[in-house]
């Protein structure tokens, strides 16, 4: 559990302060300012969408094993991860949490495979992206309060949920809500730290259990792993310091060269970060939105970090198995969504009512599980796509 607040170091005057947040939408006058982020944090927690990550797929369908990882293993690591490297920096730690466990949100099932085709199923009704959709779950779809659709959240939390955004979406964004949490695309700023450093330990985290993952299924083995350099250091490394774990087995040679990962691209981090807030030194979180990214890599580290998802992405998530998977889950999801948009009656009536029948089908889509996709499919399709 989180120590408690007495015990938290003090921020940084550059981190984000609760007492100076920018509100919700709906103003909540019964909420102490001060608790903003932890709020957030707690709505998040109780609302649907983030219990559904349990079954939705991270690399691997959900079906393929339990011991995968799904998009809320996926988020359970990146705020443990962030949280730790936030208390470094003297950041927000709940800020950072709150985003790290919102982040996928919006996420379809099946993964990239679905949200690719769930994009091109909506390519003439303004297109799908699950940074997107993080935000509209979270500003309209979740039904949990009887004030106001969605969860009112915080400006910061809100504007740091949607990590890209295209031009054209941010402007659209921008009409509906002036100067809110598309602006800084459309003014090229940054978000808070806070938010950029979710983003990179998002990445950090499924490096590393990617790695985990692609050798428990088989796809990967310790032979391809050496190829990458980082990998390899941190190999060699854990043998040099235990070189018993040449003879304990793959499994434990595996977890600690994936930890001293971790732990190198940690402390990387955190040392070139302080260095560039050092330099900088913003006045205030208001500050950093004018400034270069302030919580990154060194060059070297980058680079590395590079090498390694290049490596993934041939070795893993192009491999002929994963693509075997996910291209019939993309067949499921376009299958999907034609069978809802000609029978409307065979989604509940919240999304059946829906004026805009196509983002409809897609809000209805994009919140299933694996499993239950492919159980409507089967019952829309009469058939069977997956064993």
């Amino acid at each position: 559990m989180p120590a408690p607040a007495a015990e938290m170091p003090a921020l940084a005057p550059w981190a984000s302060d609760p007492l100076r947040s920018r509100g919700r939408r709906l103003a909540e006058p019964g909420l102490e300012a001060g608790e903003a982020y932890r709020v957030d944090r707690e709505r998040i927690v109780h609302c649907t969408a983030f219990r559904r990550l349990v079954y939705k797929t991270q690399v691997f369908l959900n079906h393929e094993g339990d011991l995968f990882r799904t998009r809320l293993t996926h988020s359970l690591e990146v705020a443990q991860l962030a949280r730790s490297l936030a208390r470094e920096l003297q950041l927000n730690e709940d800020l950072v949490e709150t985003l790290a466990l919102a982040h996928d949100l919006g996420h379809t099932p099946f993964g990239h495979a679905g949200q690719d085709a769930l994009h091109e199923c909506m390519r003439a009704h303004g297109g799908f992206e699950h940074n997107l959709q993080s935000l509209r779950v979270v500003d309209v779809l979740e039904q949990c309060h009887a004030r106001f659709d969605g969860l009112n959240l915080s400006f910061e939390t809100r504007e740091g949920i949607l990590k890209h955004c295209a031009r054209s979406q941010a402007e659209r964004l921008e009409r509906d809500e002036p100067g809110g949490v598309a602006q800084r695309f459309l003014l090229g700023q940054r978000p808070s730290l806070e938010a950029q450093l979710v983003n990179l330990a998002d990445a950090m985290a499924y490096h590393a259990h990617d790695i985990d993952d692609g050798v428990r299924s088989g796809l990967l083995t310790l032979e391809q792993l050496l190829e990458v350099p980082l990998y390899r250091q941190c190999h060699e490394a854990a043998l040099a310091e235990h070189p018993t774990l040449a003879q304990a087995g793959t499994r434990r040679l595996l977890f600690e060269s994936i930890r001293r990962l971790r732990q190198r691209q940690a402390e990387d981090l955190v040392a070139h970060s302080r260095a560039l807030l050092s330099q900088h030194a913003p006045a205030d979180a208001a500050a950093v939105r004018a400034l270069p990214p302030l919580v990154a890599f060194s060059a070297g580290m980058r680079e590395a970090g590079d090498a390694l998802k290049h490596f993934l992405f041939g070795a893993l998530y192009r491999h002929p198995r994963v693509t075997h998977s996910t291209d019939r889950a993309r067949q499921v999801v376009a299958e999907l969504f034609q069978a809802y948009l000609q029978r409307a009656d065979e989604m509940p009536p919240e999304h059946a009512a829906q004026p805009q029948r196509e983002r409809a089908v897609a809000d209805y889509i994009a919140g299933m599980t694996d499993r239950f996709a492919l159980r409507e499919h089967q019952r829309l399709t009469g058939r069977v796509l997956f064993g």
